[in-house]
């Protein structure tokens, strides 16, 4: 199964050790989830990860974000971009994970911020858009 995760499940796993996030997190690196990657949204995690108060909120150094970020990357199923979907989301780099869940026929979406998605022109995308906990539910209900 392949994932497309936005960027607070990212942050949301590295900030606590309990929770969807977290067990999602888990998932990609024992590869029993693939993640979906670009470019553009490796470097939307770099930059939002690397920002000074979220490197004290989260405890972790600039090194240490770097090799989990290079560990994602590797374990990651990458995808290219050939054009730009544009859903009218509220937040403009949302769009960059619509387009590498398109680009990388995700099965999911998945974002704690699923009321800017829900609200967004995504009709006709065969990826569905959920949050850690719906995901962890249903993951739990396939393979337990």
């Amino acid at each position: 199964m392949t994932i497309t995760a936005d960027t607070n499940v990212i942050f949301s796993a590295l900030y606590s050790q309990s929770g969807a996030s977290h067990y999602i997190f888990r998932l990609i690196m024992n590869e029993e989830v693939k993640l979906a990657l670009t470019t553009p949204t490796y470097f939307e995690y770099y930059d939002v990860l690397m920002r000074e108060e979220n490197l004290t909120k989260l405890g972790l150094s600039i090194a240490q974000v770097e090799d989990i970020l290079d560990l994602l990357a590797l374990l990651a199923k990458k995808h290219n971009v050939y054009f730009l979907l544009r859903p009218n989301l509220i937040d403009e780099k949302d769009n960059l994970f619509c387009e590498c869940a398109f680009a990388s026929n995700s099965e999911y979406l998945v974002t704690s911020n699923i009321k800017d998605f829900k609200s967004a022109e995504l009709k006709g995308f065969e990826f569905n858009i959920i949050t850690p906990g719906e995901f962890y539910k249903i993951w739990k209900s396939r393979h337990e």
